[in-house]
């Protein structure tokens, strides 16, 4: 029987020495690899949870005990049948007995000793497993991530939201681009309150406040983004969209984001640690290829696998001129195959200067919304698209 295992620890040493003693039992592997120990952690080990319902988690407590003994009771709260094992330097029992009632079912000291790590997990193989593991309730994720400037990012997220809408999802379209703040204009919106009036009330936040004050689409879909003055990017921490993610998973269906094209950003990088799918968008010319290549190696350095990320090739073309990449091209060049192709179209911009989705006008977008809602349909497990793109 094989093992699956969570790791979450802010210290990459730790989590280094977890995949080295994992390699010596031939059964185990690990399928979540988390640089942090907060507060939203249980979204990540839910979603992985849903994809790997026999996993278990090993939690490191040491960074900050205090803190890690809250989000360890946060994480099993949102799963109670997760196995968890708590890990720190100190196993005086006053630190054991905070992770017991926190909810740990194990305890591992540090430094890791491959013999006590290996009758640790031998303790979690011959734990009673749970009949049938417990459904997410939660909202799933979707983040749009360009890898480079006019790839189709913005209008990709704003159409895949308003599919959602279509479909009687009740959905929320996130705008984390603070440079190109395009969403809104997409729309034909013109928002009066953006996020940082988010930030300002995210400690009295509850739906009916949200839905107050932010935009709705004539489809049915809320939309939240950057203020027009980009300076004041900093009143909008990352602590506070933690928060916000929080309430957003907790309250709707679904929440797309609109990254812009910058992994590293403070924000963005929370967007992602949240995300049920992060879909790199790129096209096929070969600057957007090496940055792909880029991207994924800096992703996966940063703990995200390659089930989190999936490659969508926009204004795709069977038959690409010399400056551009074919798709075998692009599979050999990521190691990864190519999720899906959108086709391209006249629609997108005539969409796009209309200020509404191109989906909203199906038989003007004749194939490009054929093969868009065919994507949707595969990116959030609907029905089988007919025929595929790419």
């Amino acid at each position: 029987m094989s093992i699956s295992l969570m790791v979450a620890s802010n210290d990459e040493h730790f989590r280094e020495i977890v995949k080295e003693n994992l390699l010596n039992i031939p059964t185990a592997k690990l399928v979540g690899d988390y640089t942090e120990v907060s507060p939203n952690l249980y979204i990540r080990v839910l979603q992985e949870l849903e994809r790997h319902p026999e996993a278990g988690l090993l939690m490191d407590l040491a960074s900050d005990p205090e803190n890690g003994i809250r989000v360890l009771e946060k994480v099993k709260q949102a799963a109670p049948s997760l196995y968890i094992i708590a890990s720190n330097y100190h196993a005086d029992g006053e630190m054991v007995i905070a992770s017991v009632r926190a909810g740990a079912n194990d305890f591992l000291v540090q430094p890791i000793r491959r013999l006590e790590f290996r009758d640790a997990i031998t303790r979690f193989e011959k734990a009673p497993k749970a009949a049938a593991p417990t459904a997410s309730r939660l909202g799933k994720v979707y983040t749009f991530l360009g890898v480079r400037g006019g790839v189709g990012t913005t209008t990709l997220a704003v159409n895949f939201a308003a599919v959602l809408a279509q479909r009687k999802q009740n959905a929320v379209l996130l705008d984390l681009d603070w440079a190109g703040n395009d969403a809104s204009m997409q729309l034909g919106a013109q928002p009066q309150y953006t996020l940082l009036e988010v930030g300002e009330n995210l400690t009295k936040m509850d739906q009916q406040l949200f839905e107050g004050f932010v935009t709705r689409d004539p489809l049915g879909f809320f939309v939240v983004g950057p203020p027009d003055s980009m300076e004041h990017q900093g009143y909008f921490t990352e602590p506070m969209f933690r928060d916000f993610a929080n309430f957003l998973v907790e309250k709707y269906d679904s929440v797309v984001i609109d990254a812009g094209r910058n992994p590293a950003g403070e924000l963005v990088s929370a967007a992602m640690q949240v995300s049920s799918t992060i879909f790199l968008v790129m096209d096929q010319e070969f600057g957007s290829v090496r940055n792909a290549q880029r991207y994924i190696s800096f992703l996966m350095r940063m703990g995200f696998t390659q089930d989190q990320l999936k490659i969508v090739v926009n204004k795709y073309q069977k038959k690409t001129p010399s400056t551009h990449a074919a798709i075998d091209q692009i599979k050999g060049t990521l190691n990864q195959e190519v999720f899906y192709g959108i086709p391209p179209s006249p629609a997108v911009l005539n969409a796009i200067n209309r200020g509404r989705p191109f989906v909203v006008n199906r038989e003007a977008a004749g194939d490009l919304d054929r093969a868009f809602r065919a994507f949707v349909d595969k990116a959030t497990g609907g029905k089988k698209p007919v025929a595929q793109t790419a």
